[in-house]
């Protein structure tokens, strides 16, 4: 990956989530066990937290429920806009927001005790480099937390090319080979691991991206054509006409941090 793949594609995740800004915070999918992260998080009034990529706060404005402070993080400014407004309506003072890239983070090293991010590795070109980052300005004791979909391996080429379709910013979605090599060679072992679904109805979801002209009537196709079959690996099936599917193997990965080292959080 060259730094100029690396801007272009930052470019295409600012234009993609601008547009989605709004719409993405009104998806029931993005709604969807936050509280399982919280409760694997175990963030308590002693934290502070940052959340990585954090779009529109949903995640961040939870946890700042619970935590002394949380920082969220997004390259787009439109998604902090709506995490501001979110702060407000729920009347929030402990939280701050900054734009900026994640690798690196601007941050010093051993910052926060939790570290999060949900629902946006398959947007990095380099994951290896965000988790890097993430374990960097991770306290020693503290946690780092992803959440994002992972599918066997047959599968993932499939689902990266309708994703692409639907949304241009898609990088890659990780298998379930990829998931634990990224985690071998970030040096962390042993993590708690967990799973979820998240049900989605295609035209929200639609209604909710910005694929380009045509595009999404091709998507239509494909999900028409897999419903029986599960070449996407998310379940296509109908619900009074509608096709609906699932996120069916949202992985989540927690670590306890010990330097470089992980306990045994299982």
């Amino acid at each position: 990956m060259t730094e100029r793949d690396d801007t272009q594609h930052q470019v295409e995740i600012v234009t993609q989530f601008a547009k989605q800004a709004l719409p993405f915070t009104r998806l029931p999918g993005h709604l969807t066990a936050i509280q399982l992260l919280l409760e694997l998080s175990r963030v308590t009034r002693e934290d502070h937290v940052l959340d990585v990529a954090c779009g529109p706060g949903l995640v961040a404005c939870e946890c700042a429920k619970l935590a002394k402070f949380v920082t969220g993080i997004d390259v787009t400014a439109s998604m902090l806009d709506q995490a501001r407004s979110r702060q407000r309506d729920m009347g929030l003072t402990n939280l701050s927001w900054d734009l900026g890239i994640v690798a690196p983070l601007p941050y010093a090293s051993q910052t926060f005790s939790v570290v999060l991010t949900r629902y946006s590795f398959h947007h990095f070109l380099d994951p290896h480099a965000v988790l890097a980052e993430m374990i960097r300005v991770c306290q020693p004791g503290g946690v780092v937390l992803i959440a994002d979909v992972a599918l066997p391996a047959g599968k993932v080429e499939a689902y990266d090319h309708v994703e692409k379709l639907r949304d241009p910013s898609h990088a890659q979605a990780l298998s379930y080979e990829a998931w634990d090599d990224l985690l071998v060679r970030s040096g962390l072992h042993n993590p708690q691991r967990s799973s979820y679904t998240a049900e989605m109805e295609l035209e929200q979801q639609l209604a909710a991206s910005c694929p380009n002209p045509g595009d999404a009537e091709t998507i239509r196709e494909i999900f028409r054509n897999d419903l029986g079959v599960d070449a996407l690996g998310v379940g296509a099936h109908l619900v009074d006409r509608a096709i609906h599917f699932s996120y069916s193997h949202l992985r989540v990965c927690r670590f306890q941090i010990y330097g470089r080292k992980v306990d045994g959080a299982g």
